[in-house]
């Protein structure tokens, strides 16, 4: 580089927030890091659900995820528009990372009478988010009408969580879910009347399939445990050959067909501001909570080749692979603003799929060979639709 060449700019120690949605940017290392605290969480819920394949413990399984899921998406929505990553944003991020640490610790017991640190820890998180839309908010004049939305959604959050300690049972529980319809609707409302703040058309997407194919990495360890403890059966084997074409369609169904449909429609459409992005982020909770689920399933297929599965371990699998087409379904649909973006390819296939879970009298190899059959039939499907 010569004295007349620009040197680029170094990056500033503190620099105020400000809106980032024009700016060519991916991930960064920071968020990736971010992102294992809550790979944690996941994989401490699905062992929890594993020892109890009951109705209540998958009540319990989809309450958890579910309140985890939508503690990431509020900080990765900020980090869309205002990340600026220099040292108090990564020092924020950082904490926010020990808290979700904190959570997964305190995940198996957060239903069993002990929920004193897991709530703690996700008030901690509405805190420190609270703190950045604040910084958000004095520098960027322009968002504030949007970030009103998200910070009264917080506050009420931190608030019914926070007043949850004072009870126990249903009642503490009614108090979670009400804290996490307050923010839900937050990013909804901000897109009806909080003004045209865009998000990074880009960046999004990104950060929504980093945080599939870290979960969809759930069902890729099942089958490494699985093989283990079998002691390198036949039967097991083959069943995880078997599941691990499930697998393998699955990535393929998400990433190669309805996930890159949908990131290309947010990228074509002429307004960033629309109900789309909305449609995008909300379609992604069934998605990654069926691969979370399929992951519990590969397992127990893998250990149960022969007589020994249990019909809750037959339905975790084909439901757990139901509930990622009707998410993938979402998505597309979603993004397209019409529902016939979704047919044929994949709704068709969702109860396809639920049929062959309760399918009791069949046995798991060939209850597994036909879902792979299937999964294998929608991917060429979908990309005979993607040709078109």
């Amino acid at each position: 580089m010569t004295d007349t060449e620009e040197r680029p700019e170094p990056p500033r120690l503190i620099e105020p927030p400000r809106l980032r949605t024009d700016e060519d940017r991916t991930a960064t290392r920071l968020e990736l890091f971010f992102d294992l605290a809550y790979v944690l969480v996941v994989g401490e819920l699905s062992t929890a659900f594993a020892k109890d394949l009951t109705w209540h413990g998958l009540l319990v399984f989809s309450a958890l995820f579910t309140v985890t899921w939508w503690s990431w998406v509020t900080t990765t929505l900020y980090a869309n528009r205002f990340d600026t990553n220099d040292v108090p944003y990564k020092l924020a991020k950082l904490g926010l990372t020990f808290a979700i640490v904190v959570m997964a610790a305190a995940a198996s017991r957060a239903t069993a009478g002990d929920a004193a640190y897991f709530v703690a820890a996700y008030v901690a998180t509405r805190v420190v988010l609270l703190v950045l839309y604040a910084r958000a908010y004095r520098h960027v004049p322009d968002a504030r009408p949007t970030m009103r939305f998200y910070l009264a959604g917080a506050v009420a959050g931190a608030g019914l969580w926070s007043m949850s300690l004072l009870f126990s049972g249903p009642p503490m529980y009614v108090l979670w879910a009400l804290g996490v319809l307050c923010e839900a609707f937050a990013p909804l409302l901000a897109t009806r009347f909080g003004g045209s703040i865009p998000l990074h058309e880009e960046h999004l997407p990104e950060r929504f399939g980093l945080f599939a194919i870290l979960v969809l990495g759930e069902s890729i360890a099942s089958t490494v445990v699985s093989l283990h403890d079998t002691d390198w059966r036949l039967m097991s084997f083959v069943m995880a050959v078997v599941v691990f074409v499930v697998t393998a369609a699955l990535w393929w169904s998400y990433f190669e067909l309805g996930a890159a449909a949908a990131n290309q429609r947010l990228i074509d459409e002429d307004s960033q501001s629309n109900s789309s992005h909305d449609r995008f982020v909300y379609g992604h909770l069934p998605v990654v909570m069926g691969l979370t689920a399929v992951g519990i399933g590969v397992e127990q297929f893998i250990l149960h080749p022969g007589d020994g599965l249990s019909a809750a371990g037959r339905l975790i699998l084909c439901g757990g692979t139901a509930v990622f087409l009707i998410g993938v379904a979402l998505v597309m649909a979603g993004t397209a603003r019409r529902w016939s973006a979704a047919w044929p390819w994949p709704t068709l296939a969702i109860p396809v799929v639920a049929g062959i879970g309760f399918a009791g009298g069949l046995p798991p190899m060939v209850t597994a060979v036909t879902l792979a059959v299937v999964l294998i039939f929608v991917v060429i499907t979908g990309i005979r639709a993607q040709s078109r």
